[in-house]
């Protein structure tokens, strides 16, 4: 029921004039199927109170309830089908509904609230979809969703990632937005974060980092105390773009974290002179966008001064990590090579404070749509590296949208890693033995195994002579049994 609703909603933003790409389909399903979901929390909080003998205060007012103007119910408990509609309904969400839901982030008690995340939402927001009529079908579809079970949220949640995993080929940097599945929860699975971590990506896009961390610790039978210290003070994220953002809390919301602790903001922004202990976190897992190029005055807020966005987000998830912190952060390969002086020292501050203790090379066609070969870091803050170990993912087929990543190819590396053990496709060097003034990492593997070396041509002459000589004398005793 709720893919075909999705691929109806989709057909009627394709019809509309202010949505031009599936980037808009994904915005405008995100801020209604926002506000449906928050009805079902606060139906869900009402009945909770009710039977715990309480009562339960809503947080939006009654005139701008769901059941208000999206979807009034008649006596009979059926939907009013003489709701607001056309310019009407235009005018109320424009007019009156957005304004009075974006005043919820100067009102709330804190960032981490659920108040904020809906001013925030709305703050960022603009309902693009021109027609009202349109919208009211959109919300009509809507209303008929449910988020009531677990099933119903988990199939949601499946749902709205396969719409992610689409805006990758809508370009306008859809791509950013989606980092593959099976990678994340390899990088987490082998990070393995624990309840008490808090755990952050600084480069959160889409929060599909935070989504399978808190996939891999929402473990069934949780203590209460377990469960809300996921719910408030696991994960953390900033992200700068306002769709991302938007998507990004959308994400986190339908995978079960109420409030996401996500901030929209350019986290490359924050001078690294300022970063205290108090805002450090134990985990940090994330891809940051590689490829930009960042001012000149957002250079000044770090030590190594490059425009190269990636670098500038690894010298951020070094300082912001907590002594004895882990990391996992997925960057172009060009990073364990480059000779500039930029690549040199960022190399050597990495090798100096962390224990770059994994790199994980992985084969061109993992990002849909990116020609860039990537690796994963995974290190530890606090003692210099000594020796790192390498797996090189070599694959019997060549990655693509039709063939993707999947965890089965990086089942090896995941058991290998435990022991760190050698093999084809891993090794491991040790720091004092590479070039101590270029630092190069790169992924060399010496446990190829060896292709059989090219014959000489005078080798070849003489095999062919005899082969020749062969020929001759079979052709011989054909002719005397003639």
């Amino acid at each position: 029921m709720f893919e075909q609703t999705f691929k109806n909603i989709d057909d009627i933003l394709h019809k509309d004039a202010g949505c031009g790409s599936e980037l808009d389909y994904v915005e405008q399903t995100s801020w209604v199927l926002f506000l449906k979901y928050l009805d079902d929390l606060e139906k869900d909080k009402q009945t909770e109170a009710e039977l715990s003998g309480k009562t339960y205060e809503n947080i939006i007012a009654l005139e701008y309830q769901w059941t208000t103007w999206a979807a009034p119910k008649l006596d009979n408990g059926k939907t009013d089908h003489n709701a607001i509609t056309g310019d009407d309904l235009s005018d109320f969400v424009n007019g009156k509904l957005f304004p009075y839901l974006k005043k919820f982030k100067a009102n709330a008690e804190s960032a981490n609230t659920i108040e904020y995340k809906i001013g925030e939402i709305f703050s960022e927001l603009k309902n693009r979809i021109q027609s009202g009529y349109n919208l009211r079908e959109v919300v009509n579809l809507i209303d008929e969703l449910r988020f009531r079970t677990h099933k119903e949220k988990h199939e949601m949640s499946h749902l709205y990632e396969g719409k992610i995993k689409n805006m990758g080929n809508a370009g306008r940097n859809g791509g950013e937005y989606y980092t593959p599945r099976p990678l994340i929860k390899t990088i987490v699975k082998v990070v393995n974060p624990k309840i008490g971590d808090t755990i952050y990506d600084g480069a959160v896009g889409s929060a599909g980092f935070l989504v399978e961390a808190f996939n891999y610790l929402n473990k069934k039978g949780l203590s209460t105390f377990d469960s809300a210290t996921l719910q408030k003070n696991t994960f953390y994220g900033k992200e700068k773009k306002s769709l991302a953002y938007i998507i990004g809390i959308m994400n986190m919301i339908l995978h079960g974290v109420e409030a996401p602790n996500i901030i929209h903001t350019n986290t490359l922004a924050e001078n690294l002179a300022d970063i205290q202990e108090k805002d450090r976190y134990n985990v940090i897992l994330a891809n940051p966008p590689f490829g930009g190029k960042e001012r000149a005055e957002v250079q000044q807020n770090f030590p190594i001064k490059t425009g190269e966005t990636a670098s500038l987000f690894l010298q951020h998830f070094i300082k912001i990590l907590k002594a004895g912190g882990k990391a996992g952060v997925v960057i172009k390969n060009t990073f364990l090579s480059n000779t500039d002086n930029a690549s040199v020292a960022l190399r050597k501050e990495l090798l100096r404070s962390c224990n770059l203790h994994t790199v994980l090379d992985l084969p061109g066609g993992t990002f849909t749509g990116a020609g860039v070969k990537t690796v994963v870091l995974f290190f530890e803050k606090g003692s210099a590296t000594q020796k790192t170990w390498f797996y090189q993912l070599n694959l019997d087929r060549n990655l693509g949208k039709t063939n993707p990543l999947n965890e089965k190819d990086l089942a090896e590396f995941v058991e290998l890693q435990k022991t760190q053990k050698e093999s084809e496709n891993s090794w491991t060097i040790n720091i004092k033995d590479i070039d101590q003034k270029t630092l190069d990492l790169s992924a060399k593997n010496p446990n190829t195994p060896e292709e059989a070396p090219l014959r000489k041509p005078s080798e070849i002459l003489k095999n062919m002579e005899e082969l020749d000589k062969e020929s001759a004398k079979i052709l011989t005793k054909i002719n005397e049994l003639i």
